[in-house]
């Protein structure tokens, strides 16, 4: 028994020993690497320094495809395709339906728009979710190109995959048939372009309106009274109003979102705005601080009677400031002081306008101008201005007209040149504002739903008469489209391949489409109609609110010409790169686990955490 315990003393001391040494062999390395040592791992002092001897190797796994090929990839494509068209097709026409909407939060939507309808949609297989959103990309570019028209370009589309996939079934060439529609698609541009008509006046703009607002005679006279006042170059902006009616407000002048610096500077206590008739304008992009540097040009207007002056400038300041308000409180100086709209390169520009519709001169000082040695010649004139405590409103003289034009001839050239959204954006608003011409639609309604409704057809209507205006106009209902399908039976003769002349049938057929429909949806023979308008003169149709075939162009049924091209291109465009499409893959849709019953949460042995 003794021999045992001291065996086992030995041997406990040895193990406190060994324990120490592994301790303080580390402890030389880092603490790091000491309390690593002490539980019995190995670490390096490469490894404490961040940089491991020997790092393990990552091996990442990626996710599964799905892939489909040939038939089985067309056929779910076309199905897709035919799930998209149809919900969107049934709004088309001047009797054309509503779609619900559901909203994930707040009350459905009940729209008659085609392309908000399109962006709504989400199909549960992934092959057809992919046809679908290929039907939403052509209604997506059309919206954005023209603004309208997006209906009629998803039913082209979704007309031409279809004929074009059982061409392709039938064991015809896909390259040569996208070839065939590509040739036939250039053909009827240049065919459209030769029988557009120009806008002839505000009865056109009205009747474009109308039609795109689903035959709504009110909104189309509110959007040609609009555009009568603010012109072509305006901007037509859409808000929501206050009350039931819908009503337009029309923005004289050149309107800066920039109120005065200062509340002393108000001249209408009632109002608290500042209002000046014939007053002088200073334009620069320099901090005015000092008052020294106000002082030469106040004496000079002070001599010349006292006009007032709006100083628009980086900022004012300091004891500029307070110069500025104590001698406009006793009645010394009537003055009011701006900081100058926008930001970086694009406030210089903004200034450049602002000097050019008063016809002041723009103080730099990138060009060393300066504020202090500014003379009356530099200062501009404005009939009226009219400051708030956020927007500035300036009514310029006539006199500036030429210089006006010939500025936004510029940055309409700048427009053209542009690819970005934001930079059009802001590009129309300057033509706008220099034009004087910025009308604000206050939508009214009895409930949200309406709101939206209404909403959505007044900007349908809006951009299709600014298209119209633009490029001129066309024989609405589908009229055009089918008076086009007639000119490619001549078309069909000059091409030489028989498998082009396929691709070209495929657009003479598709184009019969939106026609059929519209008449459909009026709940009569749609092919019936379209035999009939075939055989009818350029300007005839069929007219779906009165049940009768007319001259469109008399009548007032008419479309955008822009709208009508668009829509042709883009699904000329989507239709041959479905044609040729062999396989798509997708992601395998992910199985969402059950979810936990309460009992079997509760069950032994599970915790919630």
């Amino acid at each position: 028994a003794l021999c045992i315990l001291i065996r086992l003393c030995t041997h406990t001391a040895t193990r406190a020993l060994t324990s120490r040494i592994k301790m303080q062999s580390a402890m030389q390395v880092s603490p790091l690497a000491a309390r690593t040592a002490f539980t019995g791992s190995k670490v390096s002092a490469r490894s404490t320094r961040g940089a491991p001897a020997n790092r393990a190797s990552v091996a990442v796994r990626a996710d599964a495809k799905r892939l489909a090929f040939d038939m089985e990839a067309r056929t779910k494509i076309q199905r897709g395709i035919d799930q998209l068209a149809d919900a969107v097709a049934v709004t088309l026409g001047p009797r054309g339906r509503n779609v619900v909407l559901e909203e994930r939060f707040g009350v459905p939507q009940v729209i008659n728009d085609g392309v908000t309808i399109a962006r709504a949609i989400e199909l549960p297989c992934p092959i057809e979710n992919a046809g679908a959103q290929l039907i939403k990309e052509v209604a997506g570019r059309t919206n954005d190109s023209a603004g309208d028209g997006t209906t009629t370009a998803s039913v082209l589309a979704r007309e031409m995959i279809r004929l074009g996939l059982q061409s392709v079934t039938a064991g015809a060439n896909p390259i040569t048939i996208n070839r065939g529609i590509t040739k036939t698609r250039e053909f009827l541009t240049i065919k459209l372009e030769e029988l557009t008509k120009e806008i002839s006046g505000p009865k056109d703009i009205k009747a474009v309106a109308s039609i795109s607002a689903g035959n709504n005679d009110e909104i189309g006279q509110m959007i040609a009274d609009a555009i009568e006042k603010v012109g072509a170059d305006g901007v037509l902006s859409i808000e929501n109003g206050s009350g039931l009616e819908t009503v337009v407000e029309v923005e004289e002048g050149m309107e800066i979102d920039r109120g005065y610096i200062s509340p002393q500077f108000v001249t209408n206590n009632e109002r608290l705005q500042v209002e000046f008739d014939g007053a002088r304008i200073l334009v620069t992009d320099e901090k005015i601080e000092s008052v020294k540097d106000l002082i030469p040009i106040l004496e000079q207007i002070s001599q010349k009677g006292g006009d007032p002056l709006l100083i628009i400038a980086e900022d004012v300041t300091g004891e500029a400031l307070a110069t500025l308000v104590v001698n406009k409180i006793r009645g010394v100086l009537n003055v009011a002081a701006i900081k100058a709209p926008g930001f970086g390169e694009r406030r210089k520009s903004l200034l450049q306008d602002i000097a050019i519709v008063t016809g002041s001169t723009y103080l730099a000082k990138d060009l060393g101008m300066s504020v202090a040695t500014c003379t009356m010649e530099d200062l501009g004139y404005a009939r009226k201005v009219t400051v708030k405590n956020n927007t500035t409103t300036i009514i310029a003289d006539a006199a500036s007209k030429d210089e006006i034009d010939i500025r936004v001839a510029q940055l309409k050239q700048e427009l053209e040149n542009t690819d970005s959204i934001y930079d059009t954006q802001k590009l129309s608003e300057r033509i706008a504002k220099l034009s004087g011409g910025v009308a604000v639609i206050k939508v009214g309604a009895a409930t949200e739903t309406e709101l939206e409704d209404r909403k959505l057809r007044i900007e349908d209507a809006k951009n299709a008469t600014f298209a119209a205006i633009e490029e001129g106009i066309v024989p609405g209902g589908g009229a055009a489209l089918v008076h086009l399908s007639v000119f490619v039976e001549e078309f069909k003769k000059t091409l030489t391949d028989s498998e082009e002349r396929l691709g070209a049938e495929i657009v003479q057929k598709a184009l019969l489409a939106p026609c059929r429909i519209i008449a459909n949806n009026a709940g009569v023979e749609g092919d019936v109609i379209v035999e009939q308008v075939m055989n009818m003169p350029w300007e005839m149709g069929y007219d779906a609110m009165a049940n009768k075939f007319v001259n469109m162009l008399e009548e007032g049924v008419i479309d955008p010409k822009k709208v009508t091209r668009a829509g042709l291109m883009n699904s000329c465009s989507i239709a041959g790169m479905v044609l040729t499409t062999q396989a798509v893959i997708t992601e395998i849709p992910k199985r969402k686990a059950p979810p936990q019953s309460q009992a079997d949460a509760m069950a032994p042995g599970n915790f919630s955490l």
